[in-house]
């Protein structure tokens, strides 16, 4: 904005923190000629920021907003409404985030199965898993290394800082779209989002016919 003795500073709360204006003409009330705010990060883009002076943000992005023709109230109004996308409402919620369990109970490592290594060229590997199998070996899919993270199902990979987690997005009826994302203890997140439904099959185990509780992928896309 050009320096014009015509304008005036003030700041408010947003989702993304303290956000702060400078607008013209002057005075608190009117439609404003141009208001324009600072940059803000999300919060991807300050959790990977958090890793380190050497962290690589990769989903983290910065946002710059500006508006023409409206009031100060009119565009806190609109600042405030901005949530994540999946996210449902943009009312507040009654309870905080972290303390709001995932909709949808699965292992992480179900969804490490889906996606290939970073250095392989295709995914996704594994279209259908079984899911009573995950939910009966322990072993591999350890319950008690599932944690609550947020809107997050999270898991720690073994020997390292790394983790995988995944957010549900969308759901309906036995429908799901999630976002999956990996670390593998360095700066390089990876990200996917997976559609899956959770049905019904009937297989024969040991010569004798069975029902099964599968994951049966639907679309994937990297990002």
């Amino acid at each position: 904005m050009p320096d014009e003795e015509d304008t005036e500073e003030s700041e408010l709360q947003s989702p993304f923190g303290p956000m702060y204006l400078i607008y013209r003409p002057k005075g608190k009330e009117g439609r404003k000629i141009e208001i324009i705010a600072n940059w803000v990060s999300d919060e991807n883009m300050n959790e990977e920021l958090a890793k380190g002076p050497d962290s690589h943000p990769v989903l983290g992005r910065y946002h710059g907003f500006s508006a023409t023709g409206i009031t100060l109230k009119e565009f806190e109004r609109i600042i405030k409404s901005l949530h994540p996308v999946g996210s449902g409402s943009a009312a507040p919620s009654p309870t905080p985030v972290a303390e709001q369990p995932s909709a949808l109970k699965i292992h992480p490592k179900v969804f490490n199965m889906i996606s290939s290594w970073i250095s392989d060229p295709e995914s996704p590997v594994a279209t259908e898993i079984n899911l009573d199998a995950a939910e009966k070996n322990g072993n591999q899919f350890n319950k008690d290394e599932v944690q609550q993270d947020g809107e997050w199902l999270r898991c720690a990979v073994p020997d390292t800082e790394g983790f995988m987690r995944y957010r549900v997005i969308e759901s309906k009826g036995n429908h799901y779209k999630i976002e999956y994302q990996e670390n593998g203890g360095g700066t390089l997140t990876t990200a996917a989002i997976i559609e899956f439904n959770i049905e019904k099959r009937n297989i024969h185990h040991d010569g004798k016919p069975v029902t099964l509780r599968v994951l049966r992928l639907s679309s994937y896309n990297q990002k």
